[in-house]
Parts: structure tokens; sequence; C-alpha cells
């Protein structure tokens, strides 16, 4: 077993910009981000010329006084000029910090004043116009930038103003950051209150990336693809594609805007790919949708899958004979191999999910059809991961911990506990929230409940601060209903309800693929989702389909009734995260009618 120690060892001395600047020197001929432009076609930098636009900027951002210990903030889509001014700012020695594209005026100017920042660069006329409502109130905030500075106002400089200036040493710059310096600090993304600023060191980055490179356990990922779509602001996009990218050389596409991951997956096939459950669902009910249009090839798929995942399990842990990987291979040539090549999935090496729970059906099913996608668990103040185990998977668990991380379960009531190089420094300006969070002996709380099997895999049974506790004192699990009821093929979405209420019951959102390819076989005429929402054979199929998805559980715990909704949960919306966590509070007010009748019919 890898101890703290020891990666602790291997990363010392090591930061964000001294990693970089040494993956420069090594490859510097390689292609480091690629885009697309608007007339469709592709541009790309090598890591020289990525390089030299860092070189440029930080130049640039030393002259207007950005210097050690400054905090920056950024407000912009996953685009190639994020990873110049946020590696930028490392080579000043500055914390950079990323605010939520869906943020309001007042979120930004909380968080910009809460961190102190002094600089920062919006994207363009619509992120400025946001920051125009509230700048008055941000005296400290002395300097601001737009990269596209088409109808802005309030700047008072652009992108091209930074990366004008002659280029600093990068390899002598590297040496202001130190590893116990902070590198960023993430937002949490305020589900239950004001975000929470995460502090994240130098030491921590580097500590995160060298326990997951072991977790990989490939020699070299050099130029391995892999997309960046999700929030900057979120530590699962920082971590897999921006910081990988600084210490092991990956090739990152930038994907502007997160609805076209499917489209850009076909474009790119990635080979390293991190996504959060909704978007494997959105996947796997493209899949389907597409196969309802002949049942034959349907059935023949869906029973391919149902034997295949045993075969899979078994070539996955070593254990399978010849005459199943036999098997296995004819499946995989007869429709598996098909199904990855049109997701643009089959080149994928490490597909990863995370920041919600995903049903292990689902996890089961890519397994089957030869994505090789496992479950990671953590959280911002564990700068990403806590258990993990990208081979070898148990699908229901979060893997075992990962390497160098202690993890256990807390003896008074089993809530899942880490200690290692990846817990945070704290929580900026909150030492009260810091103390309910990190013990005095290093102990990172996660405020979930868990379980631990024979072989150290954890699975995660409760969140400690979204249970349902019933008219009648049963505590419930939602995530766990939730992830049962997004098994209908009908159902893309779920919300758990139940709270002082006699029984559990559901909102529950159409599948926007599955739903209308199922209405269109049936002969069902509707003019939208919301309108085929309101059809008595969907409500009677959902229903149908909840007493055999519900029966795991028992009579208590039970989904009851749902309510469909046809109006799909998008991620930065009033309903979810920018990562799709559900905004409980939000949705109970927004469908407070809806709710109520679920308890009155």
């Amino acid at each position: 077993m890898v101890s703290n120690e020891e990666i602790q060892q291997s990363v010392a001395g090591q930061t964000v910009p001294g990693r970089f600047a040494q993956t420069v020197r090594d490859h510097g001929d390689r292609v480091a981000l690629r885009w697309r432009n608007e007339d469709e076609s592709w541009g790309e930098w090598t890591f020289s010329d990525y390089a030299d636009q860092v070189a440029r900027a930080a130049a640039g951002m030393q002259a207007m006084g950005v210097a050690p210990g400054q905090r920056i903030v950024l407000m912009m889509r996953n685009l190639r000029e994020f990873h110049v001014l946020d590696m930028a700012a490392y080579f000043c020695g500055a914390t950079s910090i990323s605010i939520y594209n869906s943020s309001s005026p007042e979120q930004i100017q909380y968080l910009v004043d809460h961190c102190g920042a002094g600089f920062g660069v919006f994207e363009d006329a619509s992120f400025m116009a946001r920051l125009q409502d509230v700048k008055d109130n941000l005296p400290a905030l002395q300097h601001v930038g737009v990269l596209d500075p088409e109808g802005a106002s309030g700047y008072d400089f652009t992108y091209a103003d930074l990366v004008g200036h002659d280029a600093i040493d990068l390899d002598q710059a590297s040496s202001v950051a130190q590893p116990d310096d902070l590198a960023t600090i993430i937002y949490t993304s305020g589900t239950t209150g004001p975000p929470k600023g995460v502090m994240l060191t130098h030491y921590n980055v580097a500590w995160t990336v060298e326990s997951l490179f072991r977790c990989i356990a490939i020699d070299d990922l050099v130029g391995m693809r892999a997309v960046s779509y999700l929030p900057m602001a979120h530590i699962a996009e920082r971590v897999s594609s921006h910081y990988q990218q600084a210490f092991n050389g990956i090739e990152v596409t930038c994907c502007p805007d997160p609805g076209q991951i499917a489209l850009y997956a076909r474009e790119v096939r990635p080979q390293i790919m991190f996504g959060v459950p909704r978007v494997w669902e959105k996947f796997q009910a493209g899949v389907m949708g597409a196969l309802s249009a002949d049942p034959e090839k349907e059935k023949a798929v869906t029973d391919g899958v149902a034997a295949a995942i045993p075969l899979a399990e078994a070539i996955d842990w070593g254990t399978a004979t010849d005459e199943q990987r036999e098997t296995y291979a004819f499946l995989d040539e007869a429709a598996f191999k098909g199904i990855r090549e049109m997701l643009g999935l089959d080149a994928l090496e490490i597909a990863i999910t995370g920041a919600a729970p995903i049903p292990a059906e689902l996890l089961s099913w890519f397994r089957a059809i030869g994505v090789p996608l496992s479950e990671i668990y953590g959280m911002s103040e564990s700068s990403g991961p806590m258990t993990w185990a990208a081979r070898k998977v148990k699908a229901g668990t979060v893997g075992p911990a990962i390497p160098g991380c202690e993890v256990k379960l807390a003896e008074e009531d089993n809530e899942i506990i880490c200690r290692g190089g990846n817990v945070f420094q704290g929580y900026l300006n909150a030492p009260e929230k810091t103390a309910e969070t990190l013990d005095e002996d290093g102990w990172l709380h996660s405020g979930d409940i868990g379980e631990v099997d024979e072989d150290g895999y954890y699975s995660v049974v409760d969140r400690k601060k979204e249970l349902i506790i019933t008219a009648g004192g049963k505590n419930l699990s939602p995530a766990n209903l939730e992830a049962k009821l997004k098994m209908i093929p009908l159902v893309g979405q779920a919300c758990a309800i139940g709270d002082d209420r006699p029984f559990v019951s559901a909102l529950v959102v159409l599948d926007a693929d599955v739903a209308p390819a199922w209405a269109e076989k049936l002969g069902i005429a509707f003019d939208s989702l919301a309108d085929l929402a309101a059809h008595a054979e969907v409500e009677e199929q959902i229903n149908a389909d909840l007493v055999e998805v519900m029966a795991s559980f028992n009579n208590a715990e039970r989904v009851k009734k749902v309510k469909v909704l046809g109006e799909e949960w998008l991620p930065d919306s009033s309903e979810l995260t920018p990562t799709s966590k559900l905004k409980r509070r939000n949705i109970h007010d927004i469908y407070s009618n809806e709710i109520e009748e679920l308890y009155v019919r």
C-alpha cells in the first residue's frame, strides 16, 4: 500500500508552474490545446505556443501589479485563454479563482469581495454586464480585463493587451511559487448556504495529481486526448484537464458549451474523460433512443448487455475463462464496438464519473459495452478524489482509497473521513466552518455515511445533511432513491420528496431522448415534452416501472407516487448546480404546487 509519505517524497518541491515549465521543456512540440474556430475548422497550440502566451500574459499581469500572494478572478467558458491566464497567474505567484459562468451579479460580488481579488478577466460583454451591476461595491478590484471587447464596457485592458508584452522567462519565474502557497480557491456550489472558499496549495495539487497518476497506471500520459467542458470553477474539471495537462502533458480540446460534449466526443475520440452522471445518462439515452426504432435490434443489444455484464467483470478482475473471453469478443464485435464508435468513446482508456452518485446498473451497462467507466468519490476539500479504482471496478461502490490517502469510517456514525496530502488547508476567512470539517488530527469529514467491504471498497449510503425524515420518523437517502428512479427508461432526472410527509414521493423529468422515441413508437401524438408528460400513458408506464425499481427497498422507503415533468433541468439553472447536483430547496419551492398535489389526490 502506498503511504502519504511516499507520495509526499515524490512531489517534494513541486509546484504547478514548475511542472508546467518542465512539461514545456520536455514536450514543447506536442499539441497542448485545441479548439473549434467559428468556421468549424480546428485550431491548435503546441506546448511551446501555449507557454509563449503564458509568458506574455504573466508579463502583462506583472505590469499591472499582480504580485505574489494576490488573488485574481477569471469568469469565462472553457476556452484556451482560461488555461493561459490561470497558468500565468501562477508564474506571478498569485492565486487564481474561477467564477461559475451562471453566477448572478450578487454572487459575483460575494465571491470577488470574499477572496479579495484585485485583478479579474471576464469573457465578453454579457459577463462584463453582470460585473458592472456591482463593480462600485468592489473597490479592491482595480484592474478588469475582457477577452472579447465587442460591446463591452467597464474594462481597462483586453487579452490582446496582456499578451502584447514581451515574454518573461518561465523557467526563472517558476520559482516564485512555493509548494505551501495557495494555488487556487475552489468555491463550493452553495446548495446549502453561501459558498465556502476551499483553499488548495500547490502541494495539494501536486500530491493529488501524483496519486491519480498512480491510479491510472499508464506509464506515459503525454499526448492522450481529453475534452475540457465542465466548469473550471469545479475541482473535477480543474484537476482532470488543466492540472493533469500541466503535470503530465495531455492534449486538451476546449469545448465551451457542455451541451456539445457528444459532438466533441465524436470529433476528438477522447482517451481520458470525466463526466458527471448526467453526461453518461445522456450518452446511454441516445443509444437506447436510436435503438428504439428497431425493436429487434433493441432487444438484441439489451440481451447482449445483460450477458456481457458478468463477462466484463470477470475479465476486469482477471478471473475470466477462455470461453468467457471468446463470448465477450463475439458480443463486442457484433454490437458493442459499433456503439462505442457511434458515441465517439471507442478510444477511451480511462472513463470516470463523479460529483454525484451514478446508478450501479448504468455503470455496469457502460462497462459491458467496453467503455471502462469507473466511479470516483471525493469533494473539493480533498482536492477532488478520495477513493477510486480505475480498474477492478465494483459497480455500486466508489472504490478503495486513492494511493497515499488514509480513508476510514468514523467510529461514532460511520461517516467517511480521510487524511493525506490532498486535504485542503481550510476555508478562506471561515475558521469555524473549517473546524467543523477538519479535525485536530487532520481528518477531513465528508458528511457522508458509508460502508466498506472486505476489499476496502467504499459505498456511500447516506448524505448526513440531505436525509429525508418522513412523518413516521424513517430516515432515507434521497440520492439512492433517485438513482433507482433514473433507471426507469422514460425518466431522465428525479428528485425524491418526503420530509415530514406520510410517504415518499418524487418529481421525475422525462428523458428528452428516450421519451419522444417511445411515444412515436406507440403512436402517441405530442407537441412538446411538457405535452407528452401530461399523457396518461406516460404516467401509467412510469408507475408500472416504479414497482420494479423500488423492489429492493422496504415498504416505508419506497417512492409511492410520482409527478411527471416535461421541462428538462439543465446545469447552471434554478434546479441544478453547474455539475448537475440537485438544488433541493429551489426545486421544493419551484414545484411546491405539484408536490402538494401528490399528497392530496
